[in-house]
């Protein structure tokens, strides 16, 4: 592939490439000494589970594979544990080794879902295996974080620096606390850049989130300290979750897991606003650009229904993750409980117990079923009228149900659960 076409293949869907001209000169001497470009890209595995959130980087990596470029896929298990203040306003709370640890496993297991792995393009690591006293046993091999590098690194880097970031700034000017681990969280992830070019020779290109500019334009200006050539920014946008308000989030329930049932997700992406269906197209697939111009052109013309179009959407996700064939059966399903009103072919089935005034309590069941996280979110469901019984709307805390019987409990659109005493 010529220089201009790998340059729109690279960005495609990317918000901000700092800059284009120094990824152009990188290309083009990496090309003459036959040696593929360093991309780097971190997840602070915070959570257990990949969501088409993560996978607008993972896939812009990929691009980066399928062009003979070599990813460095650093999971950061020691900045997991200070926790990154990108986008928040209070604090996060703080992780043990332990979960950190565990999430990292479903991180190895799933992304190999996007990336090529085993091939020679791909690299793992963890920043544990410079920060921490006992590196990630997998490949840790670096003395610990001495003192004295914490010195020298701290001395490059001012406070006003770094408090010129809007997350810190908003805080303080509010009145909020600023933990000095939160101002290190930046430092730490510039200092990533700077090891991945100690080991590789160069760090040519890091990805990250518009919410991570940042912490990237700082690995730029600590790889310059260093003695080393800046890394090109690369920021791709945050996607939207189900709500089409905020960043997809497991914490907030706007998530679409890729490791979810077919059935799950493909529901999920029917439930996306109208006017998400076209970033959804541009970051999670790679239909070509003409076709998504004509598709949005259409929607913005009402000239299709944006029904059909998130039903296209679901099905092209769905055999991403899962395959042609389980695509084509969600889509069947969707269809059958959505547009012809009858019960899923696949419910759980509940043991229910019923108490000694023959009725069974439905704030407790809700949350015994996985319906509801907490007994006030079940309450709040239950107000709202989210939940049927037999498809009947259900209001009170709790229901008659006679020995042996059976009913089906349905929850929003999507959950049901067949409840049997």
């Amino acid at each position: 592939m010529d220089l201009t076409a790998s340059i729109e293949r690279i960005r495609r869907g990317c918000s901000e490439l700092i800059s284009e001209a120094e990824l152009r000169q990188k290309l083009t001497a990496a090309s003459a000494a036959h040696r593929p470009l360093i991309i780097k890209a971190g997840f602070d595995p915070t959570a257990p589970d990949l969501h088409l959130g993560h996978t607008v980087l993972l896939r812009k990596l990929r691009h980066f594979q399928d062009l003979g470029h070599r990813v460095v896929f650093l999971i950061g298990d020691a900045t997991a544990l200070v926790g990154d203040p990108s986008g928040q306003s209070v604090t996060r709370k703080l992780l043990t080794r332990e979960e950190v640890d565990r999430n990292a496993q479903t991180y190895q297991k799933q992304i190999r879902k996007i990336l090529s792995v085993d091939a020679a393009g791909f690299t793992l690591v963890y920043n544990s295996d410079w920060f921490l006293e006992s590196p990630h046993p997998q490949i840790g091999t670096k003395a610990p974080f001495a003192f004295t590098q914490f010195v020298q690194l701290a001395s490059k880097i001012t406070v006003a620096r770094l408090i010129e970031r809007d997350d810190f700034s908003k805080r303080l000017k509010g009145g909020k606390p600023v933990s000095f681990l939160e101002l290190f969280y930046p430092i730490m992830q510039a200092y990533d850049s700077v090891m991945i070019a100690e080991r590789y020779d160069h760090c040519d290109v890091e990805l990250g989130g518009t919410d991570q500019k940042f912490n990237l334009l700082l690995g730029r200006e600590l790889l310059k300290e260093y003695g080393q050539e800046p890394q090109v920014v690369l920021t791709m946008p945050l996607l939207e979750g189900t709500d089409g308000v905020q960043k997809m989030s497991k914490s907030l329930k706007n998530h679409i897991g890729i490791n979810e049932a077919p059935d799950e997700m493909f529901g999920k992406v029917m439930s996306i606003p109208d006017t998400l269906i076209v970033k959804y197209f541009t970051l999670l697939t790679d239909r070509e650009e003409a076709s998504l111009k004509t598709l949005a052109g259409q929607l913005e013309g009402r000239r299709i229904n944006p029904r059909d179009a998130k039903a296209d959407l679901a099905k092209t996700l769905v055999a991403m993750y899962h395959g042609a064939e389980a695509a084509q059966s969600a889509q069947h399903e969707f269809s059958k409980v959505f547009s012809q009103r009858q019960l899923p072919t696949h419910m759980d089935t509940v043991i229910t117990r019923v108490g000694p005034d023959g009725a069974v309590n439905l704030v407790d069941l809700l949350v015994q079923c996985g319906l509801a996280d907490t007994k006030n979110e079940a309450r709040r469901l239950l107000r709202q009228g989210a939940v049927k019984l037999d498809d009947k709307p259900v209001t009170g805390s709790s229901f008659p149900m006679a020995s042996g019987s059976k009913v089906v409990l349905q929850v929003g659109s999507r959950h049901f659960r067949r409840l049997i005493t």
